[in-house]
């Protein structure tokens, strides 16, 4: 649905973007054109995705192991994509972390992980990329929130309160930084299968994935390659007036009923125990 050079020369970091999503994005971008900065926690994710990537669109791929939790990390990660590639022309902030619980669960622990790494993150790559792109042509800054930053929903508080700050922080540096010739927007994606967050996020049995299909007025979910094609748009010169904006992608799922985990008041506490065991077993 592109030209084949839309997004030729320009370079884009994607954070999160050794799997899921965020590598779905970033090949896309790939195909048309990018140089790309991969980061996430773990240099092997991102070995792994940056070579599937370039055996598939040939793209210049520079990977940086980051925490971005810590800005001087954050601050190291975007030096090293400017030594490389001369300045930075997007930055995707794609990195997240989600769990279901019931509120009365929750560890302060527990909330403080989800807002450091979505809400104090995003506003750490933010600010450094900001800086470089202030310092050349400007640049664009594109966030993924969810339906449920401007909803709210139950079972999900951190997340929520986290994508909540990330979207009023783009509707503020819409104004803000619109004179240094920074675009920022944001994509709020319905569901979108992914491995690692299916396993946070849908509980075995009880039908939940089913009943969640359901509530998509399309009556499924999304593909990888939708969400990439609308992230890669916005990334785009042809998108240049748009800004402040906030793109909802999920088939009509918020407009059907608002907070996408709501249903979960339903599960019973036995399936609760289960889930959270499990994550103590991964860590």
């Amino acid at each position: 649905m592109f030209k084949s050079d839309l997004l030729k020369n320009k370079t884009i970091i994607i954070t999160g973007g050794g799997s899921g999503l965020g590598k779905s994005m970033a090949m896309r971008f790939g195909e048309l054109g990018a140089n790309l900065v991969l980061t996430s926690r773990r240099q092997e994710v991102l070995d792994g995705a940056a070579q599937e990537i370039n055996d598939k669109t040939g793209a210049e791929i520079l990977t940086v192991p980051t925490d971005i939790r810590h800005s001087v990390q954050v601050g190291e990660m975007v030096n090293k994509a400017v030594d490389k590639f001369g300045n930075i022309d997007g930055l995707l902030n794609n990195a997240a972390g989600n769990f279901i619980s019931p509120t009365e669960n929750l560890s302060e622990n527990a909330f403080r992980t989800i807002i450091d790494i979505v809400l104090v993150g995003t506003f750490n790559c933010t600010q450094a990329a900001g800086k470089a792109m202030k310092e050349s042509d400007g640049g664009v800054i594109l966030n993924i929130v969810t339906t449920y930053a401007f909803t709210g929903s139950g079972y999900v508080v951190p997340s929520a309160c986290a994508k909540g700050g990330v979207l009023a922080m783009t509707r503020s540096l819409a104004v803000e930084w619109a004179k240094y010739g920074i675009r920022t927007n944001a994509i709020a994606p319905g569901p979108f299968p992914t491995k690692g967050a299916w396993k946070r996020l849908v509980p075995p049995g009880l039908n939940i994935e089913k009943k969640m299909m359901e509530r998509v007025p399309l009556k499924r979910f999304g593909e990888h390659e939708e969400l990439a094609n609308l992230a890669s748009y916005l990334m785009a010169d042809e998108s240049g007036y748009m800004n402040g904006e906030v793109v909802t992608m999920d088939g009509g799922e918020w407009l059907k009923g608002a907070g996408q985990f709501n249903a979960l008041e339903k599960m019973p506490n036995l399936a609760w125990k289960a889930m959270a065991l499990a994550r103590r077993k991964k860590k």
